[in-house]
């Protein structure tokens, strides 16, 4: 009995908000939206190309490391606080260990360890997936500018004429990506606005559309300010540097609309700049562009700010 003559024990206040506590975890936990088919991808979207998978693979890696080594940790420090509690070993000061070589080896070397392994499978999937081949089968020069894109498909498009390789709207383009540009290249061009909307699915921005199963590769540059191009469910983005322009490849392997964002805060209206992927048949990504010529978009929009020295000489190294 408590000293005012209440049956009620001072613990259930504790015990029930732990309770309560308990049971808000568990509804966070189930109530996220997620069914247990997206548990395994552990908050990644479904991956929808190749390199995707890759990407995919190395974030289940290193969420499994991180929780096998999180519950070491624990487990050393919960074992610690039971086996070592003073209630069980009546001692009030127990005995202290200083200078213990071994341990302190231990742990220096143990998290050298930890890092080299996640740094050698880091570099390993980055080098494969910054790997540009020699003729991808589709190029896109993608054009970052306050607050939209445009995209140049570099491609021979019936109706359009010119050659990509010297069109002075592309001189942003350096001399390394225009070595796979198709030959009198005429090419077709998509410009997009914040208030733009995709036609079937509504969503904001303009339509950037790719073939399924071809080997595309995004040449990136810049008008004005640095963007960044990530389109999720690719789970890839790469900056979009004014000066400097960046490039990647990807094989989508299934075909839909998906979400694209700018990834850099780029100003008031980064927010807005939003587009969408349109993965489509072979067939079909040739006929939207035939499409985009018989509304009068050929040729080129320009890409941007020209290279800078630096970046000049950076390729010529490369070269």
């Amino acid at each position: 009995m408590s000293p005012n003559g209440s049956d009620r024990s001072p613990r259930r206040p504790t015990r029930r908000k732990l309770l309560q506590a308990m049971t808000a975890g568990l509804v966070l936990a189930t109530a996220t939206g997620c069914t247990w088919e997206d548990f395994p991808r552990l908050g990644m979207p479904t991956p929808t190309s190749e390199g995707a998978e890759r990407i995919l693979s190395l974030w289940q890696g290193s969420w499994a490391a991180a929780l096998a080594i999180g519950a070491l940790v624990w487990g050393l420090i919960l074992w610690s606080a039971f086996f070592h509690r003073r209630s069980r070993t009546k001692v009030e000061v127990p005995p202290q260990t200083r200078y213990n070589m071994p341990i302190e080896a231990l742990y220096t070397v143990v998290p050298l360890i930890i890092v080299s392994v996640f740094f050698y499978f880091t570099a390993r999937d980055e080098s494969e997936l910054m790997k540009l081949d020699p003729k991808p089968d589709v190029t896109v020069n993608v054009v970052g500018f306050q607050w939209s894109w445009c995209f140049n498909y570099i491609e021979n498009v019936e109706g359009s004429t010119g050659d990509a390789k010297t069109d002075k709207a592309l001189e942003a383009v350096p001399d390394l990506y225009k070595k796979a540009f198709p030959a009198d290249a005429g090419g077709v061009n998509d410009c997009g606005t914040p208030s733009t909307r995709n036609p079937q699915t509504n969503n904001p921005g303009p339509t950037l559309w790719l073939p399924e199963g071809k080997r595309v590769r995004f040449v990136l540059t810049s008008r004005d300010v640095i963007h960044s191009f990530w389109v999720v469910p690719f789970l890839m983005k790469q900056d979009v540097i004014p000066g400097h322009p960046n490039a990647f490849e990807v094989v989508p392997n299934r075909e839909g609309t998906f979400l694209g964002k700018c990834a850099e805060l780029c100003g008031v209206d980064h927010a807005r700049m939003l587009f969408n992927v349109k993965v489509v048949s072979p067939e079909r990504y040739e006929q939207h562009l035939k499409e985009l010529a018989e509304k009068g978009q050929t040729g080129y929009v320009p890409a941007g700010i020209d290279q800078t020295s630096h970046e000049k000489n950076r390729e010529a190294n490369i070269l």
